[in-house]
């Protein structure tokens, strides 16, 4: 079974097709500048290379071009466009609808609704996934909410302290970056053959999360009701007051949608910084004495360090604690600052195979009770299985 996976942003698409059978990666892509003069086109076929500059009008062109790659006779990997047997969406939040499903009518106008608890990501996967329900009507579409994995996460974790009523109006910790936790949970259990595994997964990139996994479950998530909050991410503001907001209106003059607007695009490590949402600016220009990059840094970490221990708490202790998305899988300082003086809870890393970790590699210091390892995360995989089997099971 060959499924596509799609990633959406407002003007991009990218994508990778699985042959399930075997999990084999067959081809991987990106569409850049939607909707914009002189789009760009990169493709990976096996080892055919696609790149080109042209015009594309909206999502479904995007796929189209895609697809049309993908089934070239001479150098694409597919006999025809009816050998996709689905297209599978990393999409971020339905509230009540979570987990794995069919993309139809009523989602759509779920997510819709929504579209204020995840500005960045609700609009554009709707506008696509219609575009691609009219374009392609014989793919089946699924949706593979970011929310899904953390549904075992019990109700007095999940709480926040607001009236009861409210609670019923979906206002709870949904927690996110599922497909990757997910993936993370599985990877350790192949690495370790330990199906029982208390493993801190941390997802630390442009939006950054931390998951507390028991035996492949889901018991806690540093993401609340929205993708705004928690960590510190790149432009939005994680963790934050919302008794601020009032004291803001009258300083500045502005509406609650302008600020909501600021805490989710001008906030987080670029607003902290004053300088850039990218870690690896943040940490050029903190060697370089930049005092707001370096503030930038520091409280990125500590807010990783207070996240990593509640959630050791949650757990009881953790076999393992694992770095992951681009942050965690790249930043040698991030990792070696997180884990820094946290022999207390036995967990300890060796510093010279942390600064020579490249792909999967565990870091892990001599004597230390906890195992710490550096794993790429595969949301990709995990969203093509989770597709291939909701088709499967309903065909």
């Amino acid at each position: 079974m060959k499924v596509l996976v799609a990633n959406l942003g407002s003007t991009s698409f990218k994508f990778r097709l699985y042959d399930l059978d075997g999990e084999h990666q067959l081809a991987r892509g990106a569409i850049d500048r939607i909707g914009g003069e002189g789009g760009v086109v990169s493709m990976e076929i096996g080892d055919h290379v696609v790149e080109s500059t042209e015009s594309v009008a909206d999502h479904a062109v995007a796929v189209g071009l895609c697809l049309d790659a993908l089934t070239h006779p001479e150098t694409g990997c597919l006999g025809s466009v009816e050998d996709v047997a689905a297209i599978g969406f990393k999409a971020v939040f339905a509230a009540e609808l979570s987990g794995v499903r069919l993309v139809d009518e009523g989602l759509l106008e779920r997510m819709e609704s929504l579209a204020d608890v995840a500005p960045a990501h609700n609009p554009p996967y709707v506008e696509a996934m219609r575009q691609l329900t009219s374009a392609f009507p014989g793919i089946p579409l699924v949706a593979a909410l970011e929310t899904g994995f953390h549904e075992t996460i019990s109700d007095a974790q999940r709480a926040y302290a607001v009236p009861a009523e409210w609670q019923e109006l979906g206002v709870r910790r949904w927690g996110y970056h599922g497909a990757s936790h997910r993936y993370i949970a599985t990877r350790m259990s192949e690495l370790t053959g330990q199906q029982d595994l208390k493993v801190v997964s941390c997802h630390l990139g442009g939006s950054s999360s931390l998951a507390a996994i028991d035996g492949g479950v889901s018991r806690a998530a540093s993401m609340g009701m929205s993708p705004q909050s928690g960590l510190p991410h790149n432009n939005r503001v994680g963790d934050f007051d919302p008794f601020a907001l009032p004291v803001l209106m009258r300083a500045t003059g502005k509406g609650l949608e302008e600020l909501l607007d600021d805490l989710a695009s001008r906030s987080g490590l670029l607003g902290l910084s004053g300088l850039s949402g990218d870690l690896r600016d943040l940490e050029q220009a903190a060697a370089e004495g930049h005092s707001g990059a370096a503030l930038a840094v520091d409280h990125f970490v500590l807010a990783i360090r207070g996240y990593l221990a509640s959630q050791m708490a949650v757990l009881g202790g953790a076999d393992a604690v694992v770095f992951t998305g681009g942050i965690g899988e790249n930043s040698v300082r991030i990792r070696s600052e997180v884990c820094r003086d946290m022999d207390w809870c036995g967990l300890s890393i060796d510093e010279e195979a942390n600064a020579a970790a490249v792909g999967e590699a565990e870091i892990t210091a001599p004597g230390s009770r906890t195992a710490t390892w550096v794993v790429p995360t595969n949301e990709e995989l995990i969203v093509a299985r989770q597709a291939a089997e909701l088709v499967s099971d309903g065909a």
